[in-house]
């Protein structure tokens, strides 16, 4: 009967706990703009469908063409951190993975659907996708988003002078996307390039260098991007402080910091 009990109090207290998530991540999707929500999850959509092209293969580089819109994920994340904290960007990331996901299942539906107007062998090759890429997409956004979001808040809080000046969000930005961004490249290309390619893809494959400078490269882009656009995120969340964006999610977490 003790068992039963500490069974039945753990899952009320699970069933307690979720509920509570969607309640505050409800309050977050309400509180976060749509414009910069929309702009994160396309930019992850664009990702994953970019990835399948690979745009440069030297004996020591290669780069696929996610790289010329992960800045865009990158910066909301950051302008999701500064002002919400990193548990929202967590959990937008999540959201934005799901979508994701599910975006690529309409796809591999639409492009599995014979069509006698034309040939569409180019657009299902395209749209069908390739589950490997798929998988470390994910896994690698997902990793590299945790870190992201932890390293961003970490480095804004040892400012405490002026933890909302111009220096601080750069650092905290500058620092968390390069680290990030090689997480990202990195583990992406471990997964597809080295563990799946050359499998499924004739023998197709980049060596574990390639990778790292791929990783290391792209990090190096994507922070010369984030140099480029951090006064806009810098303006951003300037603005949404200013006009109180998001204070009932503030409100909710400021609240719970206090139980």
């Amino acid at each position: 009967m003790r068992i039963i009990e500490e069974v039945s109090i753990d899952m009320s207290s699970v069933i307690k706990q979720i509920k509570k998530e969607k309640e505050k991540s409800a309050i977050l999707l309400r509180s976060i703009p749509a414009t910069v929500t929309t702009l994160f999850v396309v930019s992850v959509i664009c990702m994953n469908l970019l990835a399948n092209k690979t745009l440069l293969q030297l004996d020591w580089i290669a780069l696929d063409g996610g790289i010329l819109i992960s800045w865009l994920s990158f910066m909301c994340m950051d302008v999701i951190t500064k002002h919400f904290g990193p548990g929202a960007s967590n959990r937008i990331s999540v959201l934005a993975a799901v979508i994701n996901l599910l975006t690529c299942l309409i796809f591999f539906i639409a492009s599995s659907i014979p069509s006698n107007a034309g040939d569409y062998s180019v657009f299902d090759g395209i749209f069908g996708g390739t589950w490997f890429i798929l998988l470390g997409s994910t896994v690698a956004f997902l990793a590299s988003a945790l870190i992201n979001n932890m390293l961003n808040c970490m480095i804004g809080s040892a400012f405490k002078r002026n933890p909302d000046g111009k220096l601080a969000y750069a650092m905290r930005t500058y620092v968390s996307t390069f680290i990030g961004q090689f997480l990202d490249n990195f583990i992406f290309s471990l997964i597809v390039f080295v563990g799946f390619a050359p499998i499924f893809w004739d023998g197709f494959h980049w060596t574990v260098l390639q990778c790292a400078m791929c990783a290391m490269t792209g990090a190096v882009a994507e922070l010369i991007m984030e140099i480029l656009f951090s006064p806009i995120g810098y303006r951003i969340v300037t603005k949404w402080k200013a006009s109180a964006v998001g204070k009932d999610y503030l409100d909710y977490v400021k609240g719970e910091g206090t139980k």
